[in-house]
C-alpha cells in the first residue's frame, strides 16, 4: 500500500463522509472541515511531486475555489459547497479536474434524482432559492463527497 493510499483512507474518506452528514444533518459544511481537506490535499501533493504538484494541486483548488464563490454569489449553490469542493479539489492534480468534475456531476445528478423521488413521495415542497427552510434544499455535500471518493478510486 502506498501513501497516496493510506492519506485517503484516514483523511479524505471519514472528511467526506463527515461533509455529507454534516450537510444531511445540519445543511452546513464547516470551514475547518474545508481547510483541513485542501491543506491534506496539498500536503500529499507536496510529499508525492514536490512544488510541482503542489502548483497543479493548488492551481486546480484555486480555480474550484473562485468558480464556486461565483456560483455562490448567485444563489447557484452554498457557500459550505463551494468550499468543500475546492477542498477536495486540492487533492487532484489539475489535469484531474474535468475527471472530478464529471464524478461530481454525476454524483450530483443521481442524488437529485433521488431527493426529488423522495420529496414528491412525502409530498413536501421542492426547495430552492426562494425556500425559508434549508431543509427544503438539496444537501449537495453528499454528491461532491461521492464524486471526490469516486475520483480518488478511480485513481488506483
Amino acid at each position: 500500500m502506498n501513501v497516496i493510499f493510506w492519506a485517503e483512507l484516514l483523511v479524505l474518506v471519514p472528511a467526506c463522509f463527515y461533509a455529507s452528514w454534516s450537510d444531511t444533518v445540519q445543511r452546513r459544511i464547516p470551514n475547518w472541515l474545508c481547510l483541513l481537506t485542501a491543506g491534506a490535499g496539498l500536503a500529499l501533493a507536496a510529499y508525492e511531486a514536490g512544488l510541482g504538484g503542489v502548483g497543479s494541486h493548488g492551481l486546480h483548488l484555486g480555480v474550484a475555489l473562485a468558480v464556486g464563490m461565483v456560483l455562490f454569489r448567485f444563489g447557484m449553490i452554498g457557500g459550505g459547497d463551494a468550499k468543500f469542493y475546492a477542498g477536495c479539489a486540492g487533492w487532484f492534480a489539475w489535469s484531474q479536474a474535468s475527471r472530478l468534475l464529471l464524478s461530481v456531476s454525476i454524483a450530483g445528478l443521481v442524488l437529485f434524482l433521488v431527493w426529488f423521488t423522495v420529496r414528491r413521495i412525502m409530498r413536501k415542497p421542492i426547495g430552492g432559492r426562494g425556500s425559508d427552510d434549508n431543509f427544503d434544499k438539496l444537501p449537495y455535500g453528499i454528491a461532491i463527497a461521492a464524486g471526490a471518493l469516486i475520483t480518488a478510486a478511480s485513481a488506483f
